[in-house]
């Protein structure tokens, strides 16, 4: 690839040796960090199945009815069989741990270390604790069964991104991704639908990788409907394209 004639250094061409054998080894220190924390979650949760990843606000309080709601759908879910995994922090992540602890299967928090905000919950059968948000990413993406995504911020939001674009892109398998509360999430569908699909940057079947359910005997049972119609665990092409999130 042409530069265009300009100047473009390579680390060995720095002339500060010092300083580019100590940014050398802080990098190369930052990879093996990265590499643990990879490591860590596959050691942990491999073996973790069938499994739902619950994504939602850490600012939600326990008197908040999306936060009893999540309550409710993480017990279902852990009394059918299915491990809750959460952000392990506060608001909704909180509620999903809690439903979950109380149910009958494991209930796993993904911690990530954070200056504000995030502190760890009470209710995890499995704590993980990540720096790279990253590597917490692919985690809740690789041994996920189906999302379930109650009303957030920012965060939620990207959790949201990047799942669908994971899916939309075949990077991932197709899996349930269910938002719960139509009142914060139909004007969202209804702006990709206008937006988005109408200007041709989404097509249809991308919006149908998502839908709305407010009940939570009813969000249980469509992953339960989905997975009638073929085996819950990943067929051996789905965990090859899952090793290259």
């Amino acid at each position: 690839m042409e530069n265009n004639g300009k100047s473009v250094p390579y680390l060995r061409q720095v002339k500060d040796i010092e300083q580019a054998t100590i940014l050398k080894a802080r990098e190369s220190w930052s990879m093996f960090s990265i590499m643990a924390e990879f490591v860590e979650s596959t050691e942990r949760l491999a073996s973790l199945h069938p499994a739902v990843t619950i994504f939602g606000s850490a600012r939600i309080h326990p008197d908040n009815q999306h936060y009893i709601k999540c309550m409710n759908v993480a017990r279902r879910l852990s009394d059918a069989g299915f491990a809750v995994i959460s952000g392990g922090g506060p608001g909704i992540m909180a509620a999903a741990n809690r439903g979950a602890f109380e149910g009958k299967s494991p209930s796993v928090g993904l911690n990530i270390i954070l200056p504000h905000e995030q502190q760890p919950n009470h209710w995890q059968n499995i704590a993980i604790n990540y720096r790279h948000f990253f590597a917490r990413k692919v985690a809740f993406v690789k041994y996920a069964d189906a999302f379930v995504l109650f009303p957030g911020g920012f965060g939620t939001m990207d959790e949201l991104s990047e799942v669908l674009t994971l899916m939309q892109t075949d990077k991932s398998r197709r899996i349930p991704l269910i938002l719960v509360g139509s009142e914060f999430w139909t004007g969202l569908l209804t702006w990709f639908q206008a937006q988005m699909v109408s200007t041709g940057m989404l097509a249809q079947s991308d919006i149908e990788l998502m839908q709305i359910i407010d009940d939570p005997a009813q969000v249980v049972q469509a992953i339960l409907d989905f997975y009638e119609a073929r085996d819950i665990a990943p067929s051996e092409a789905e965990r090859q394209k899952m090793l290259y999130l």
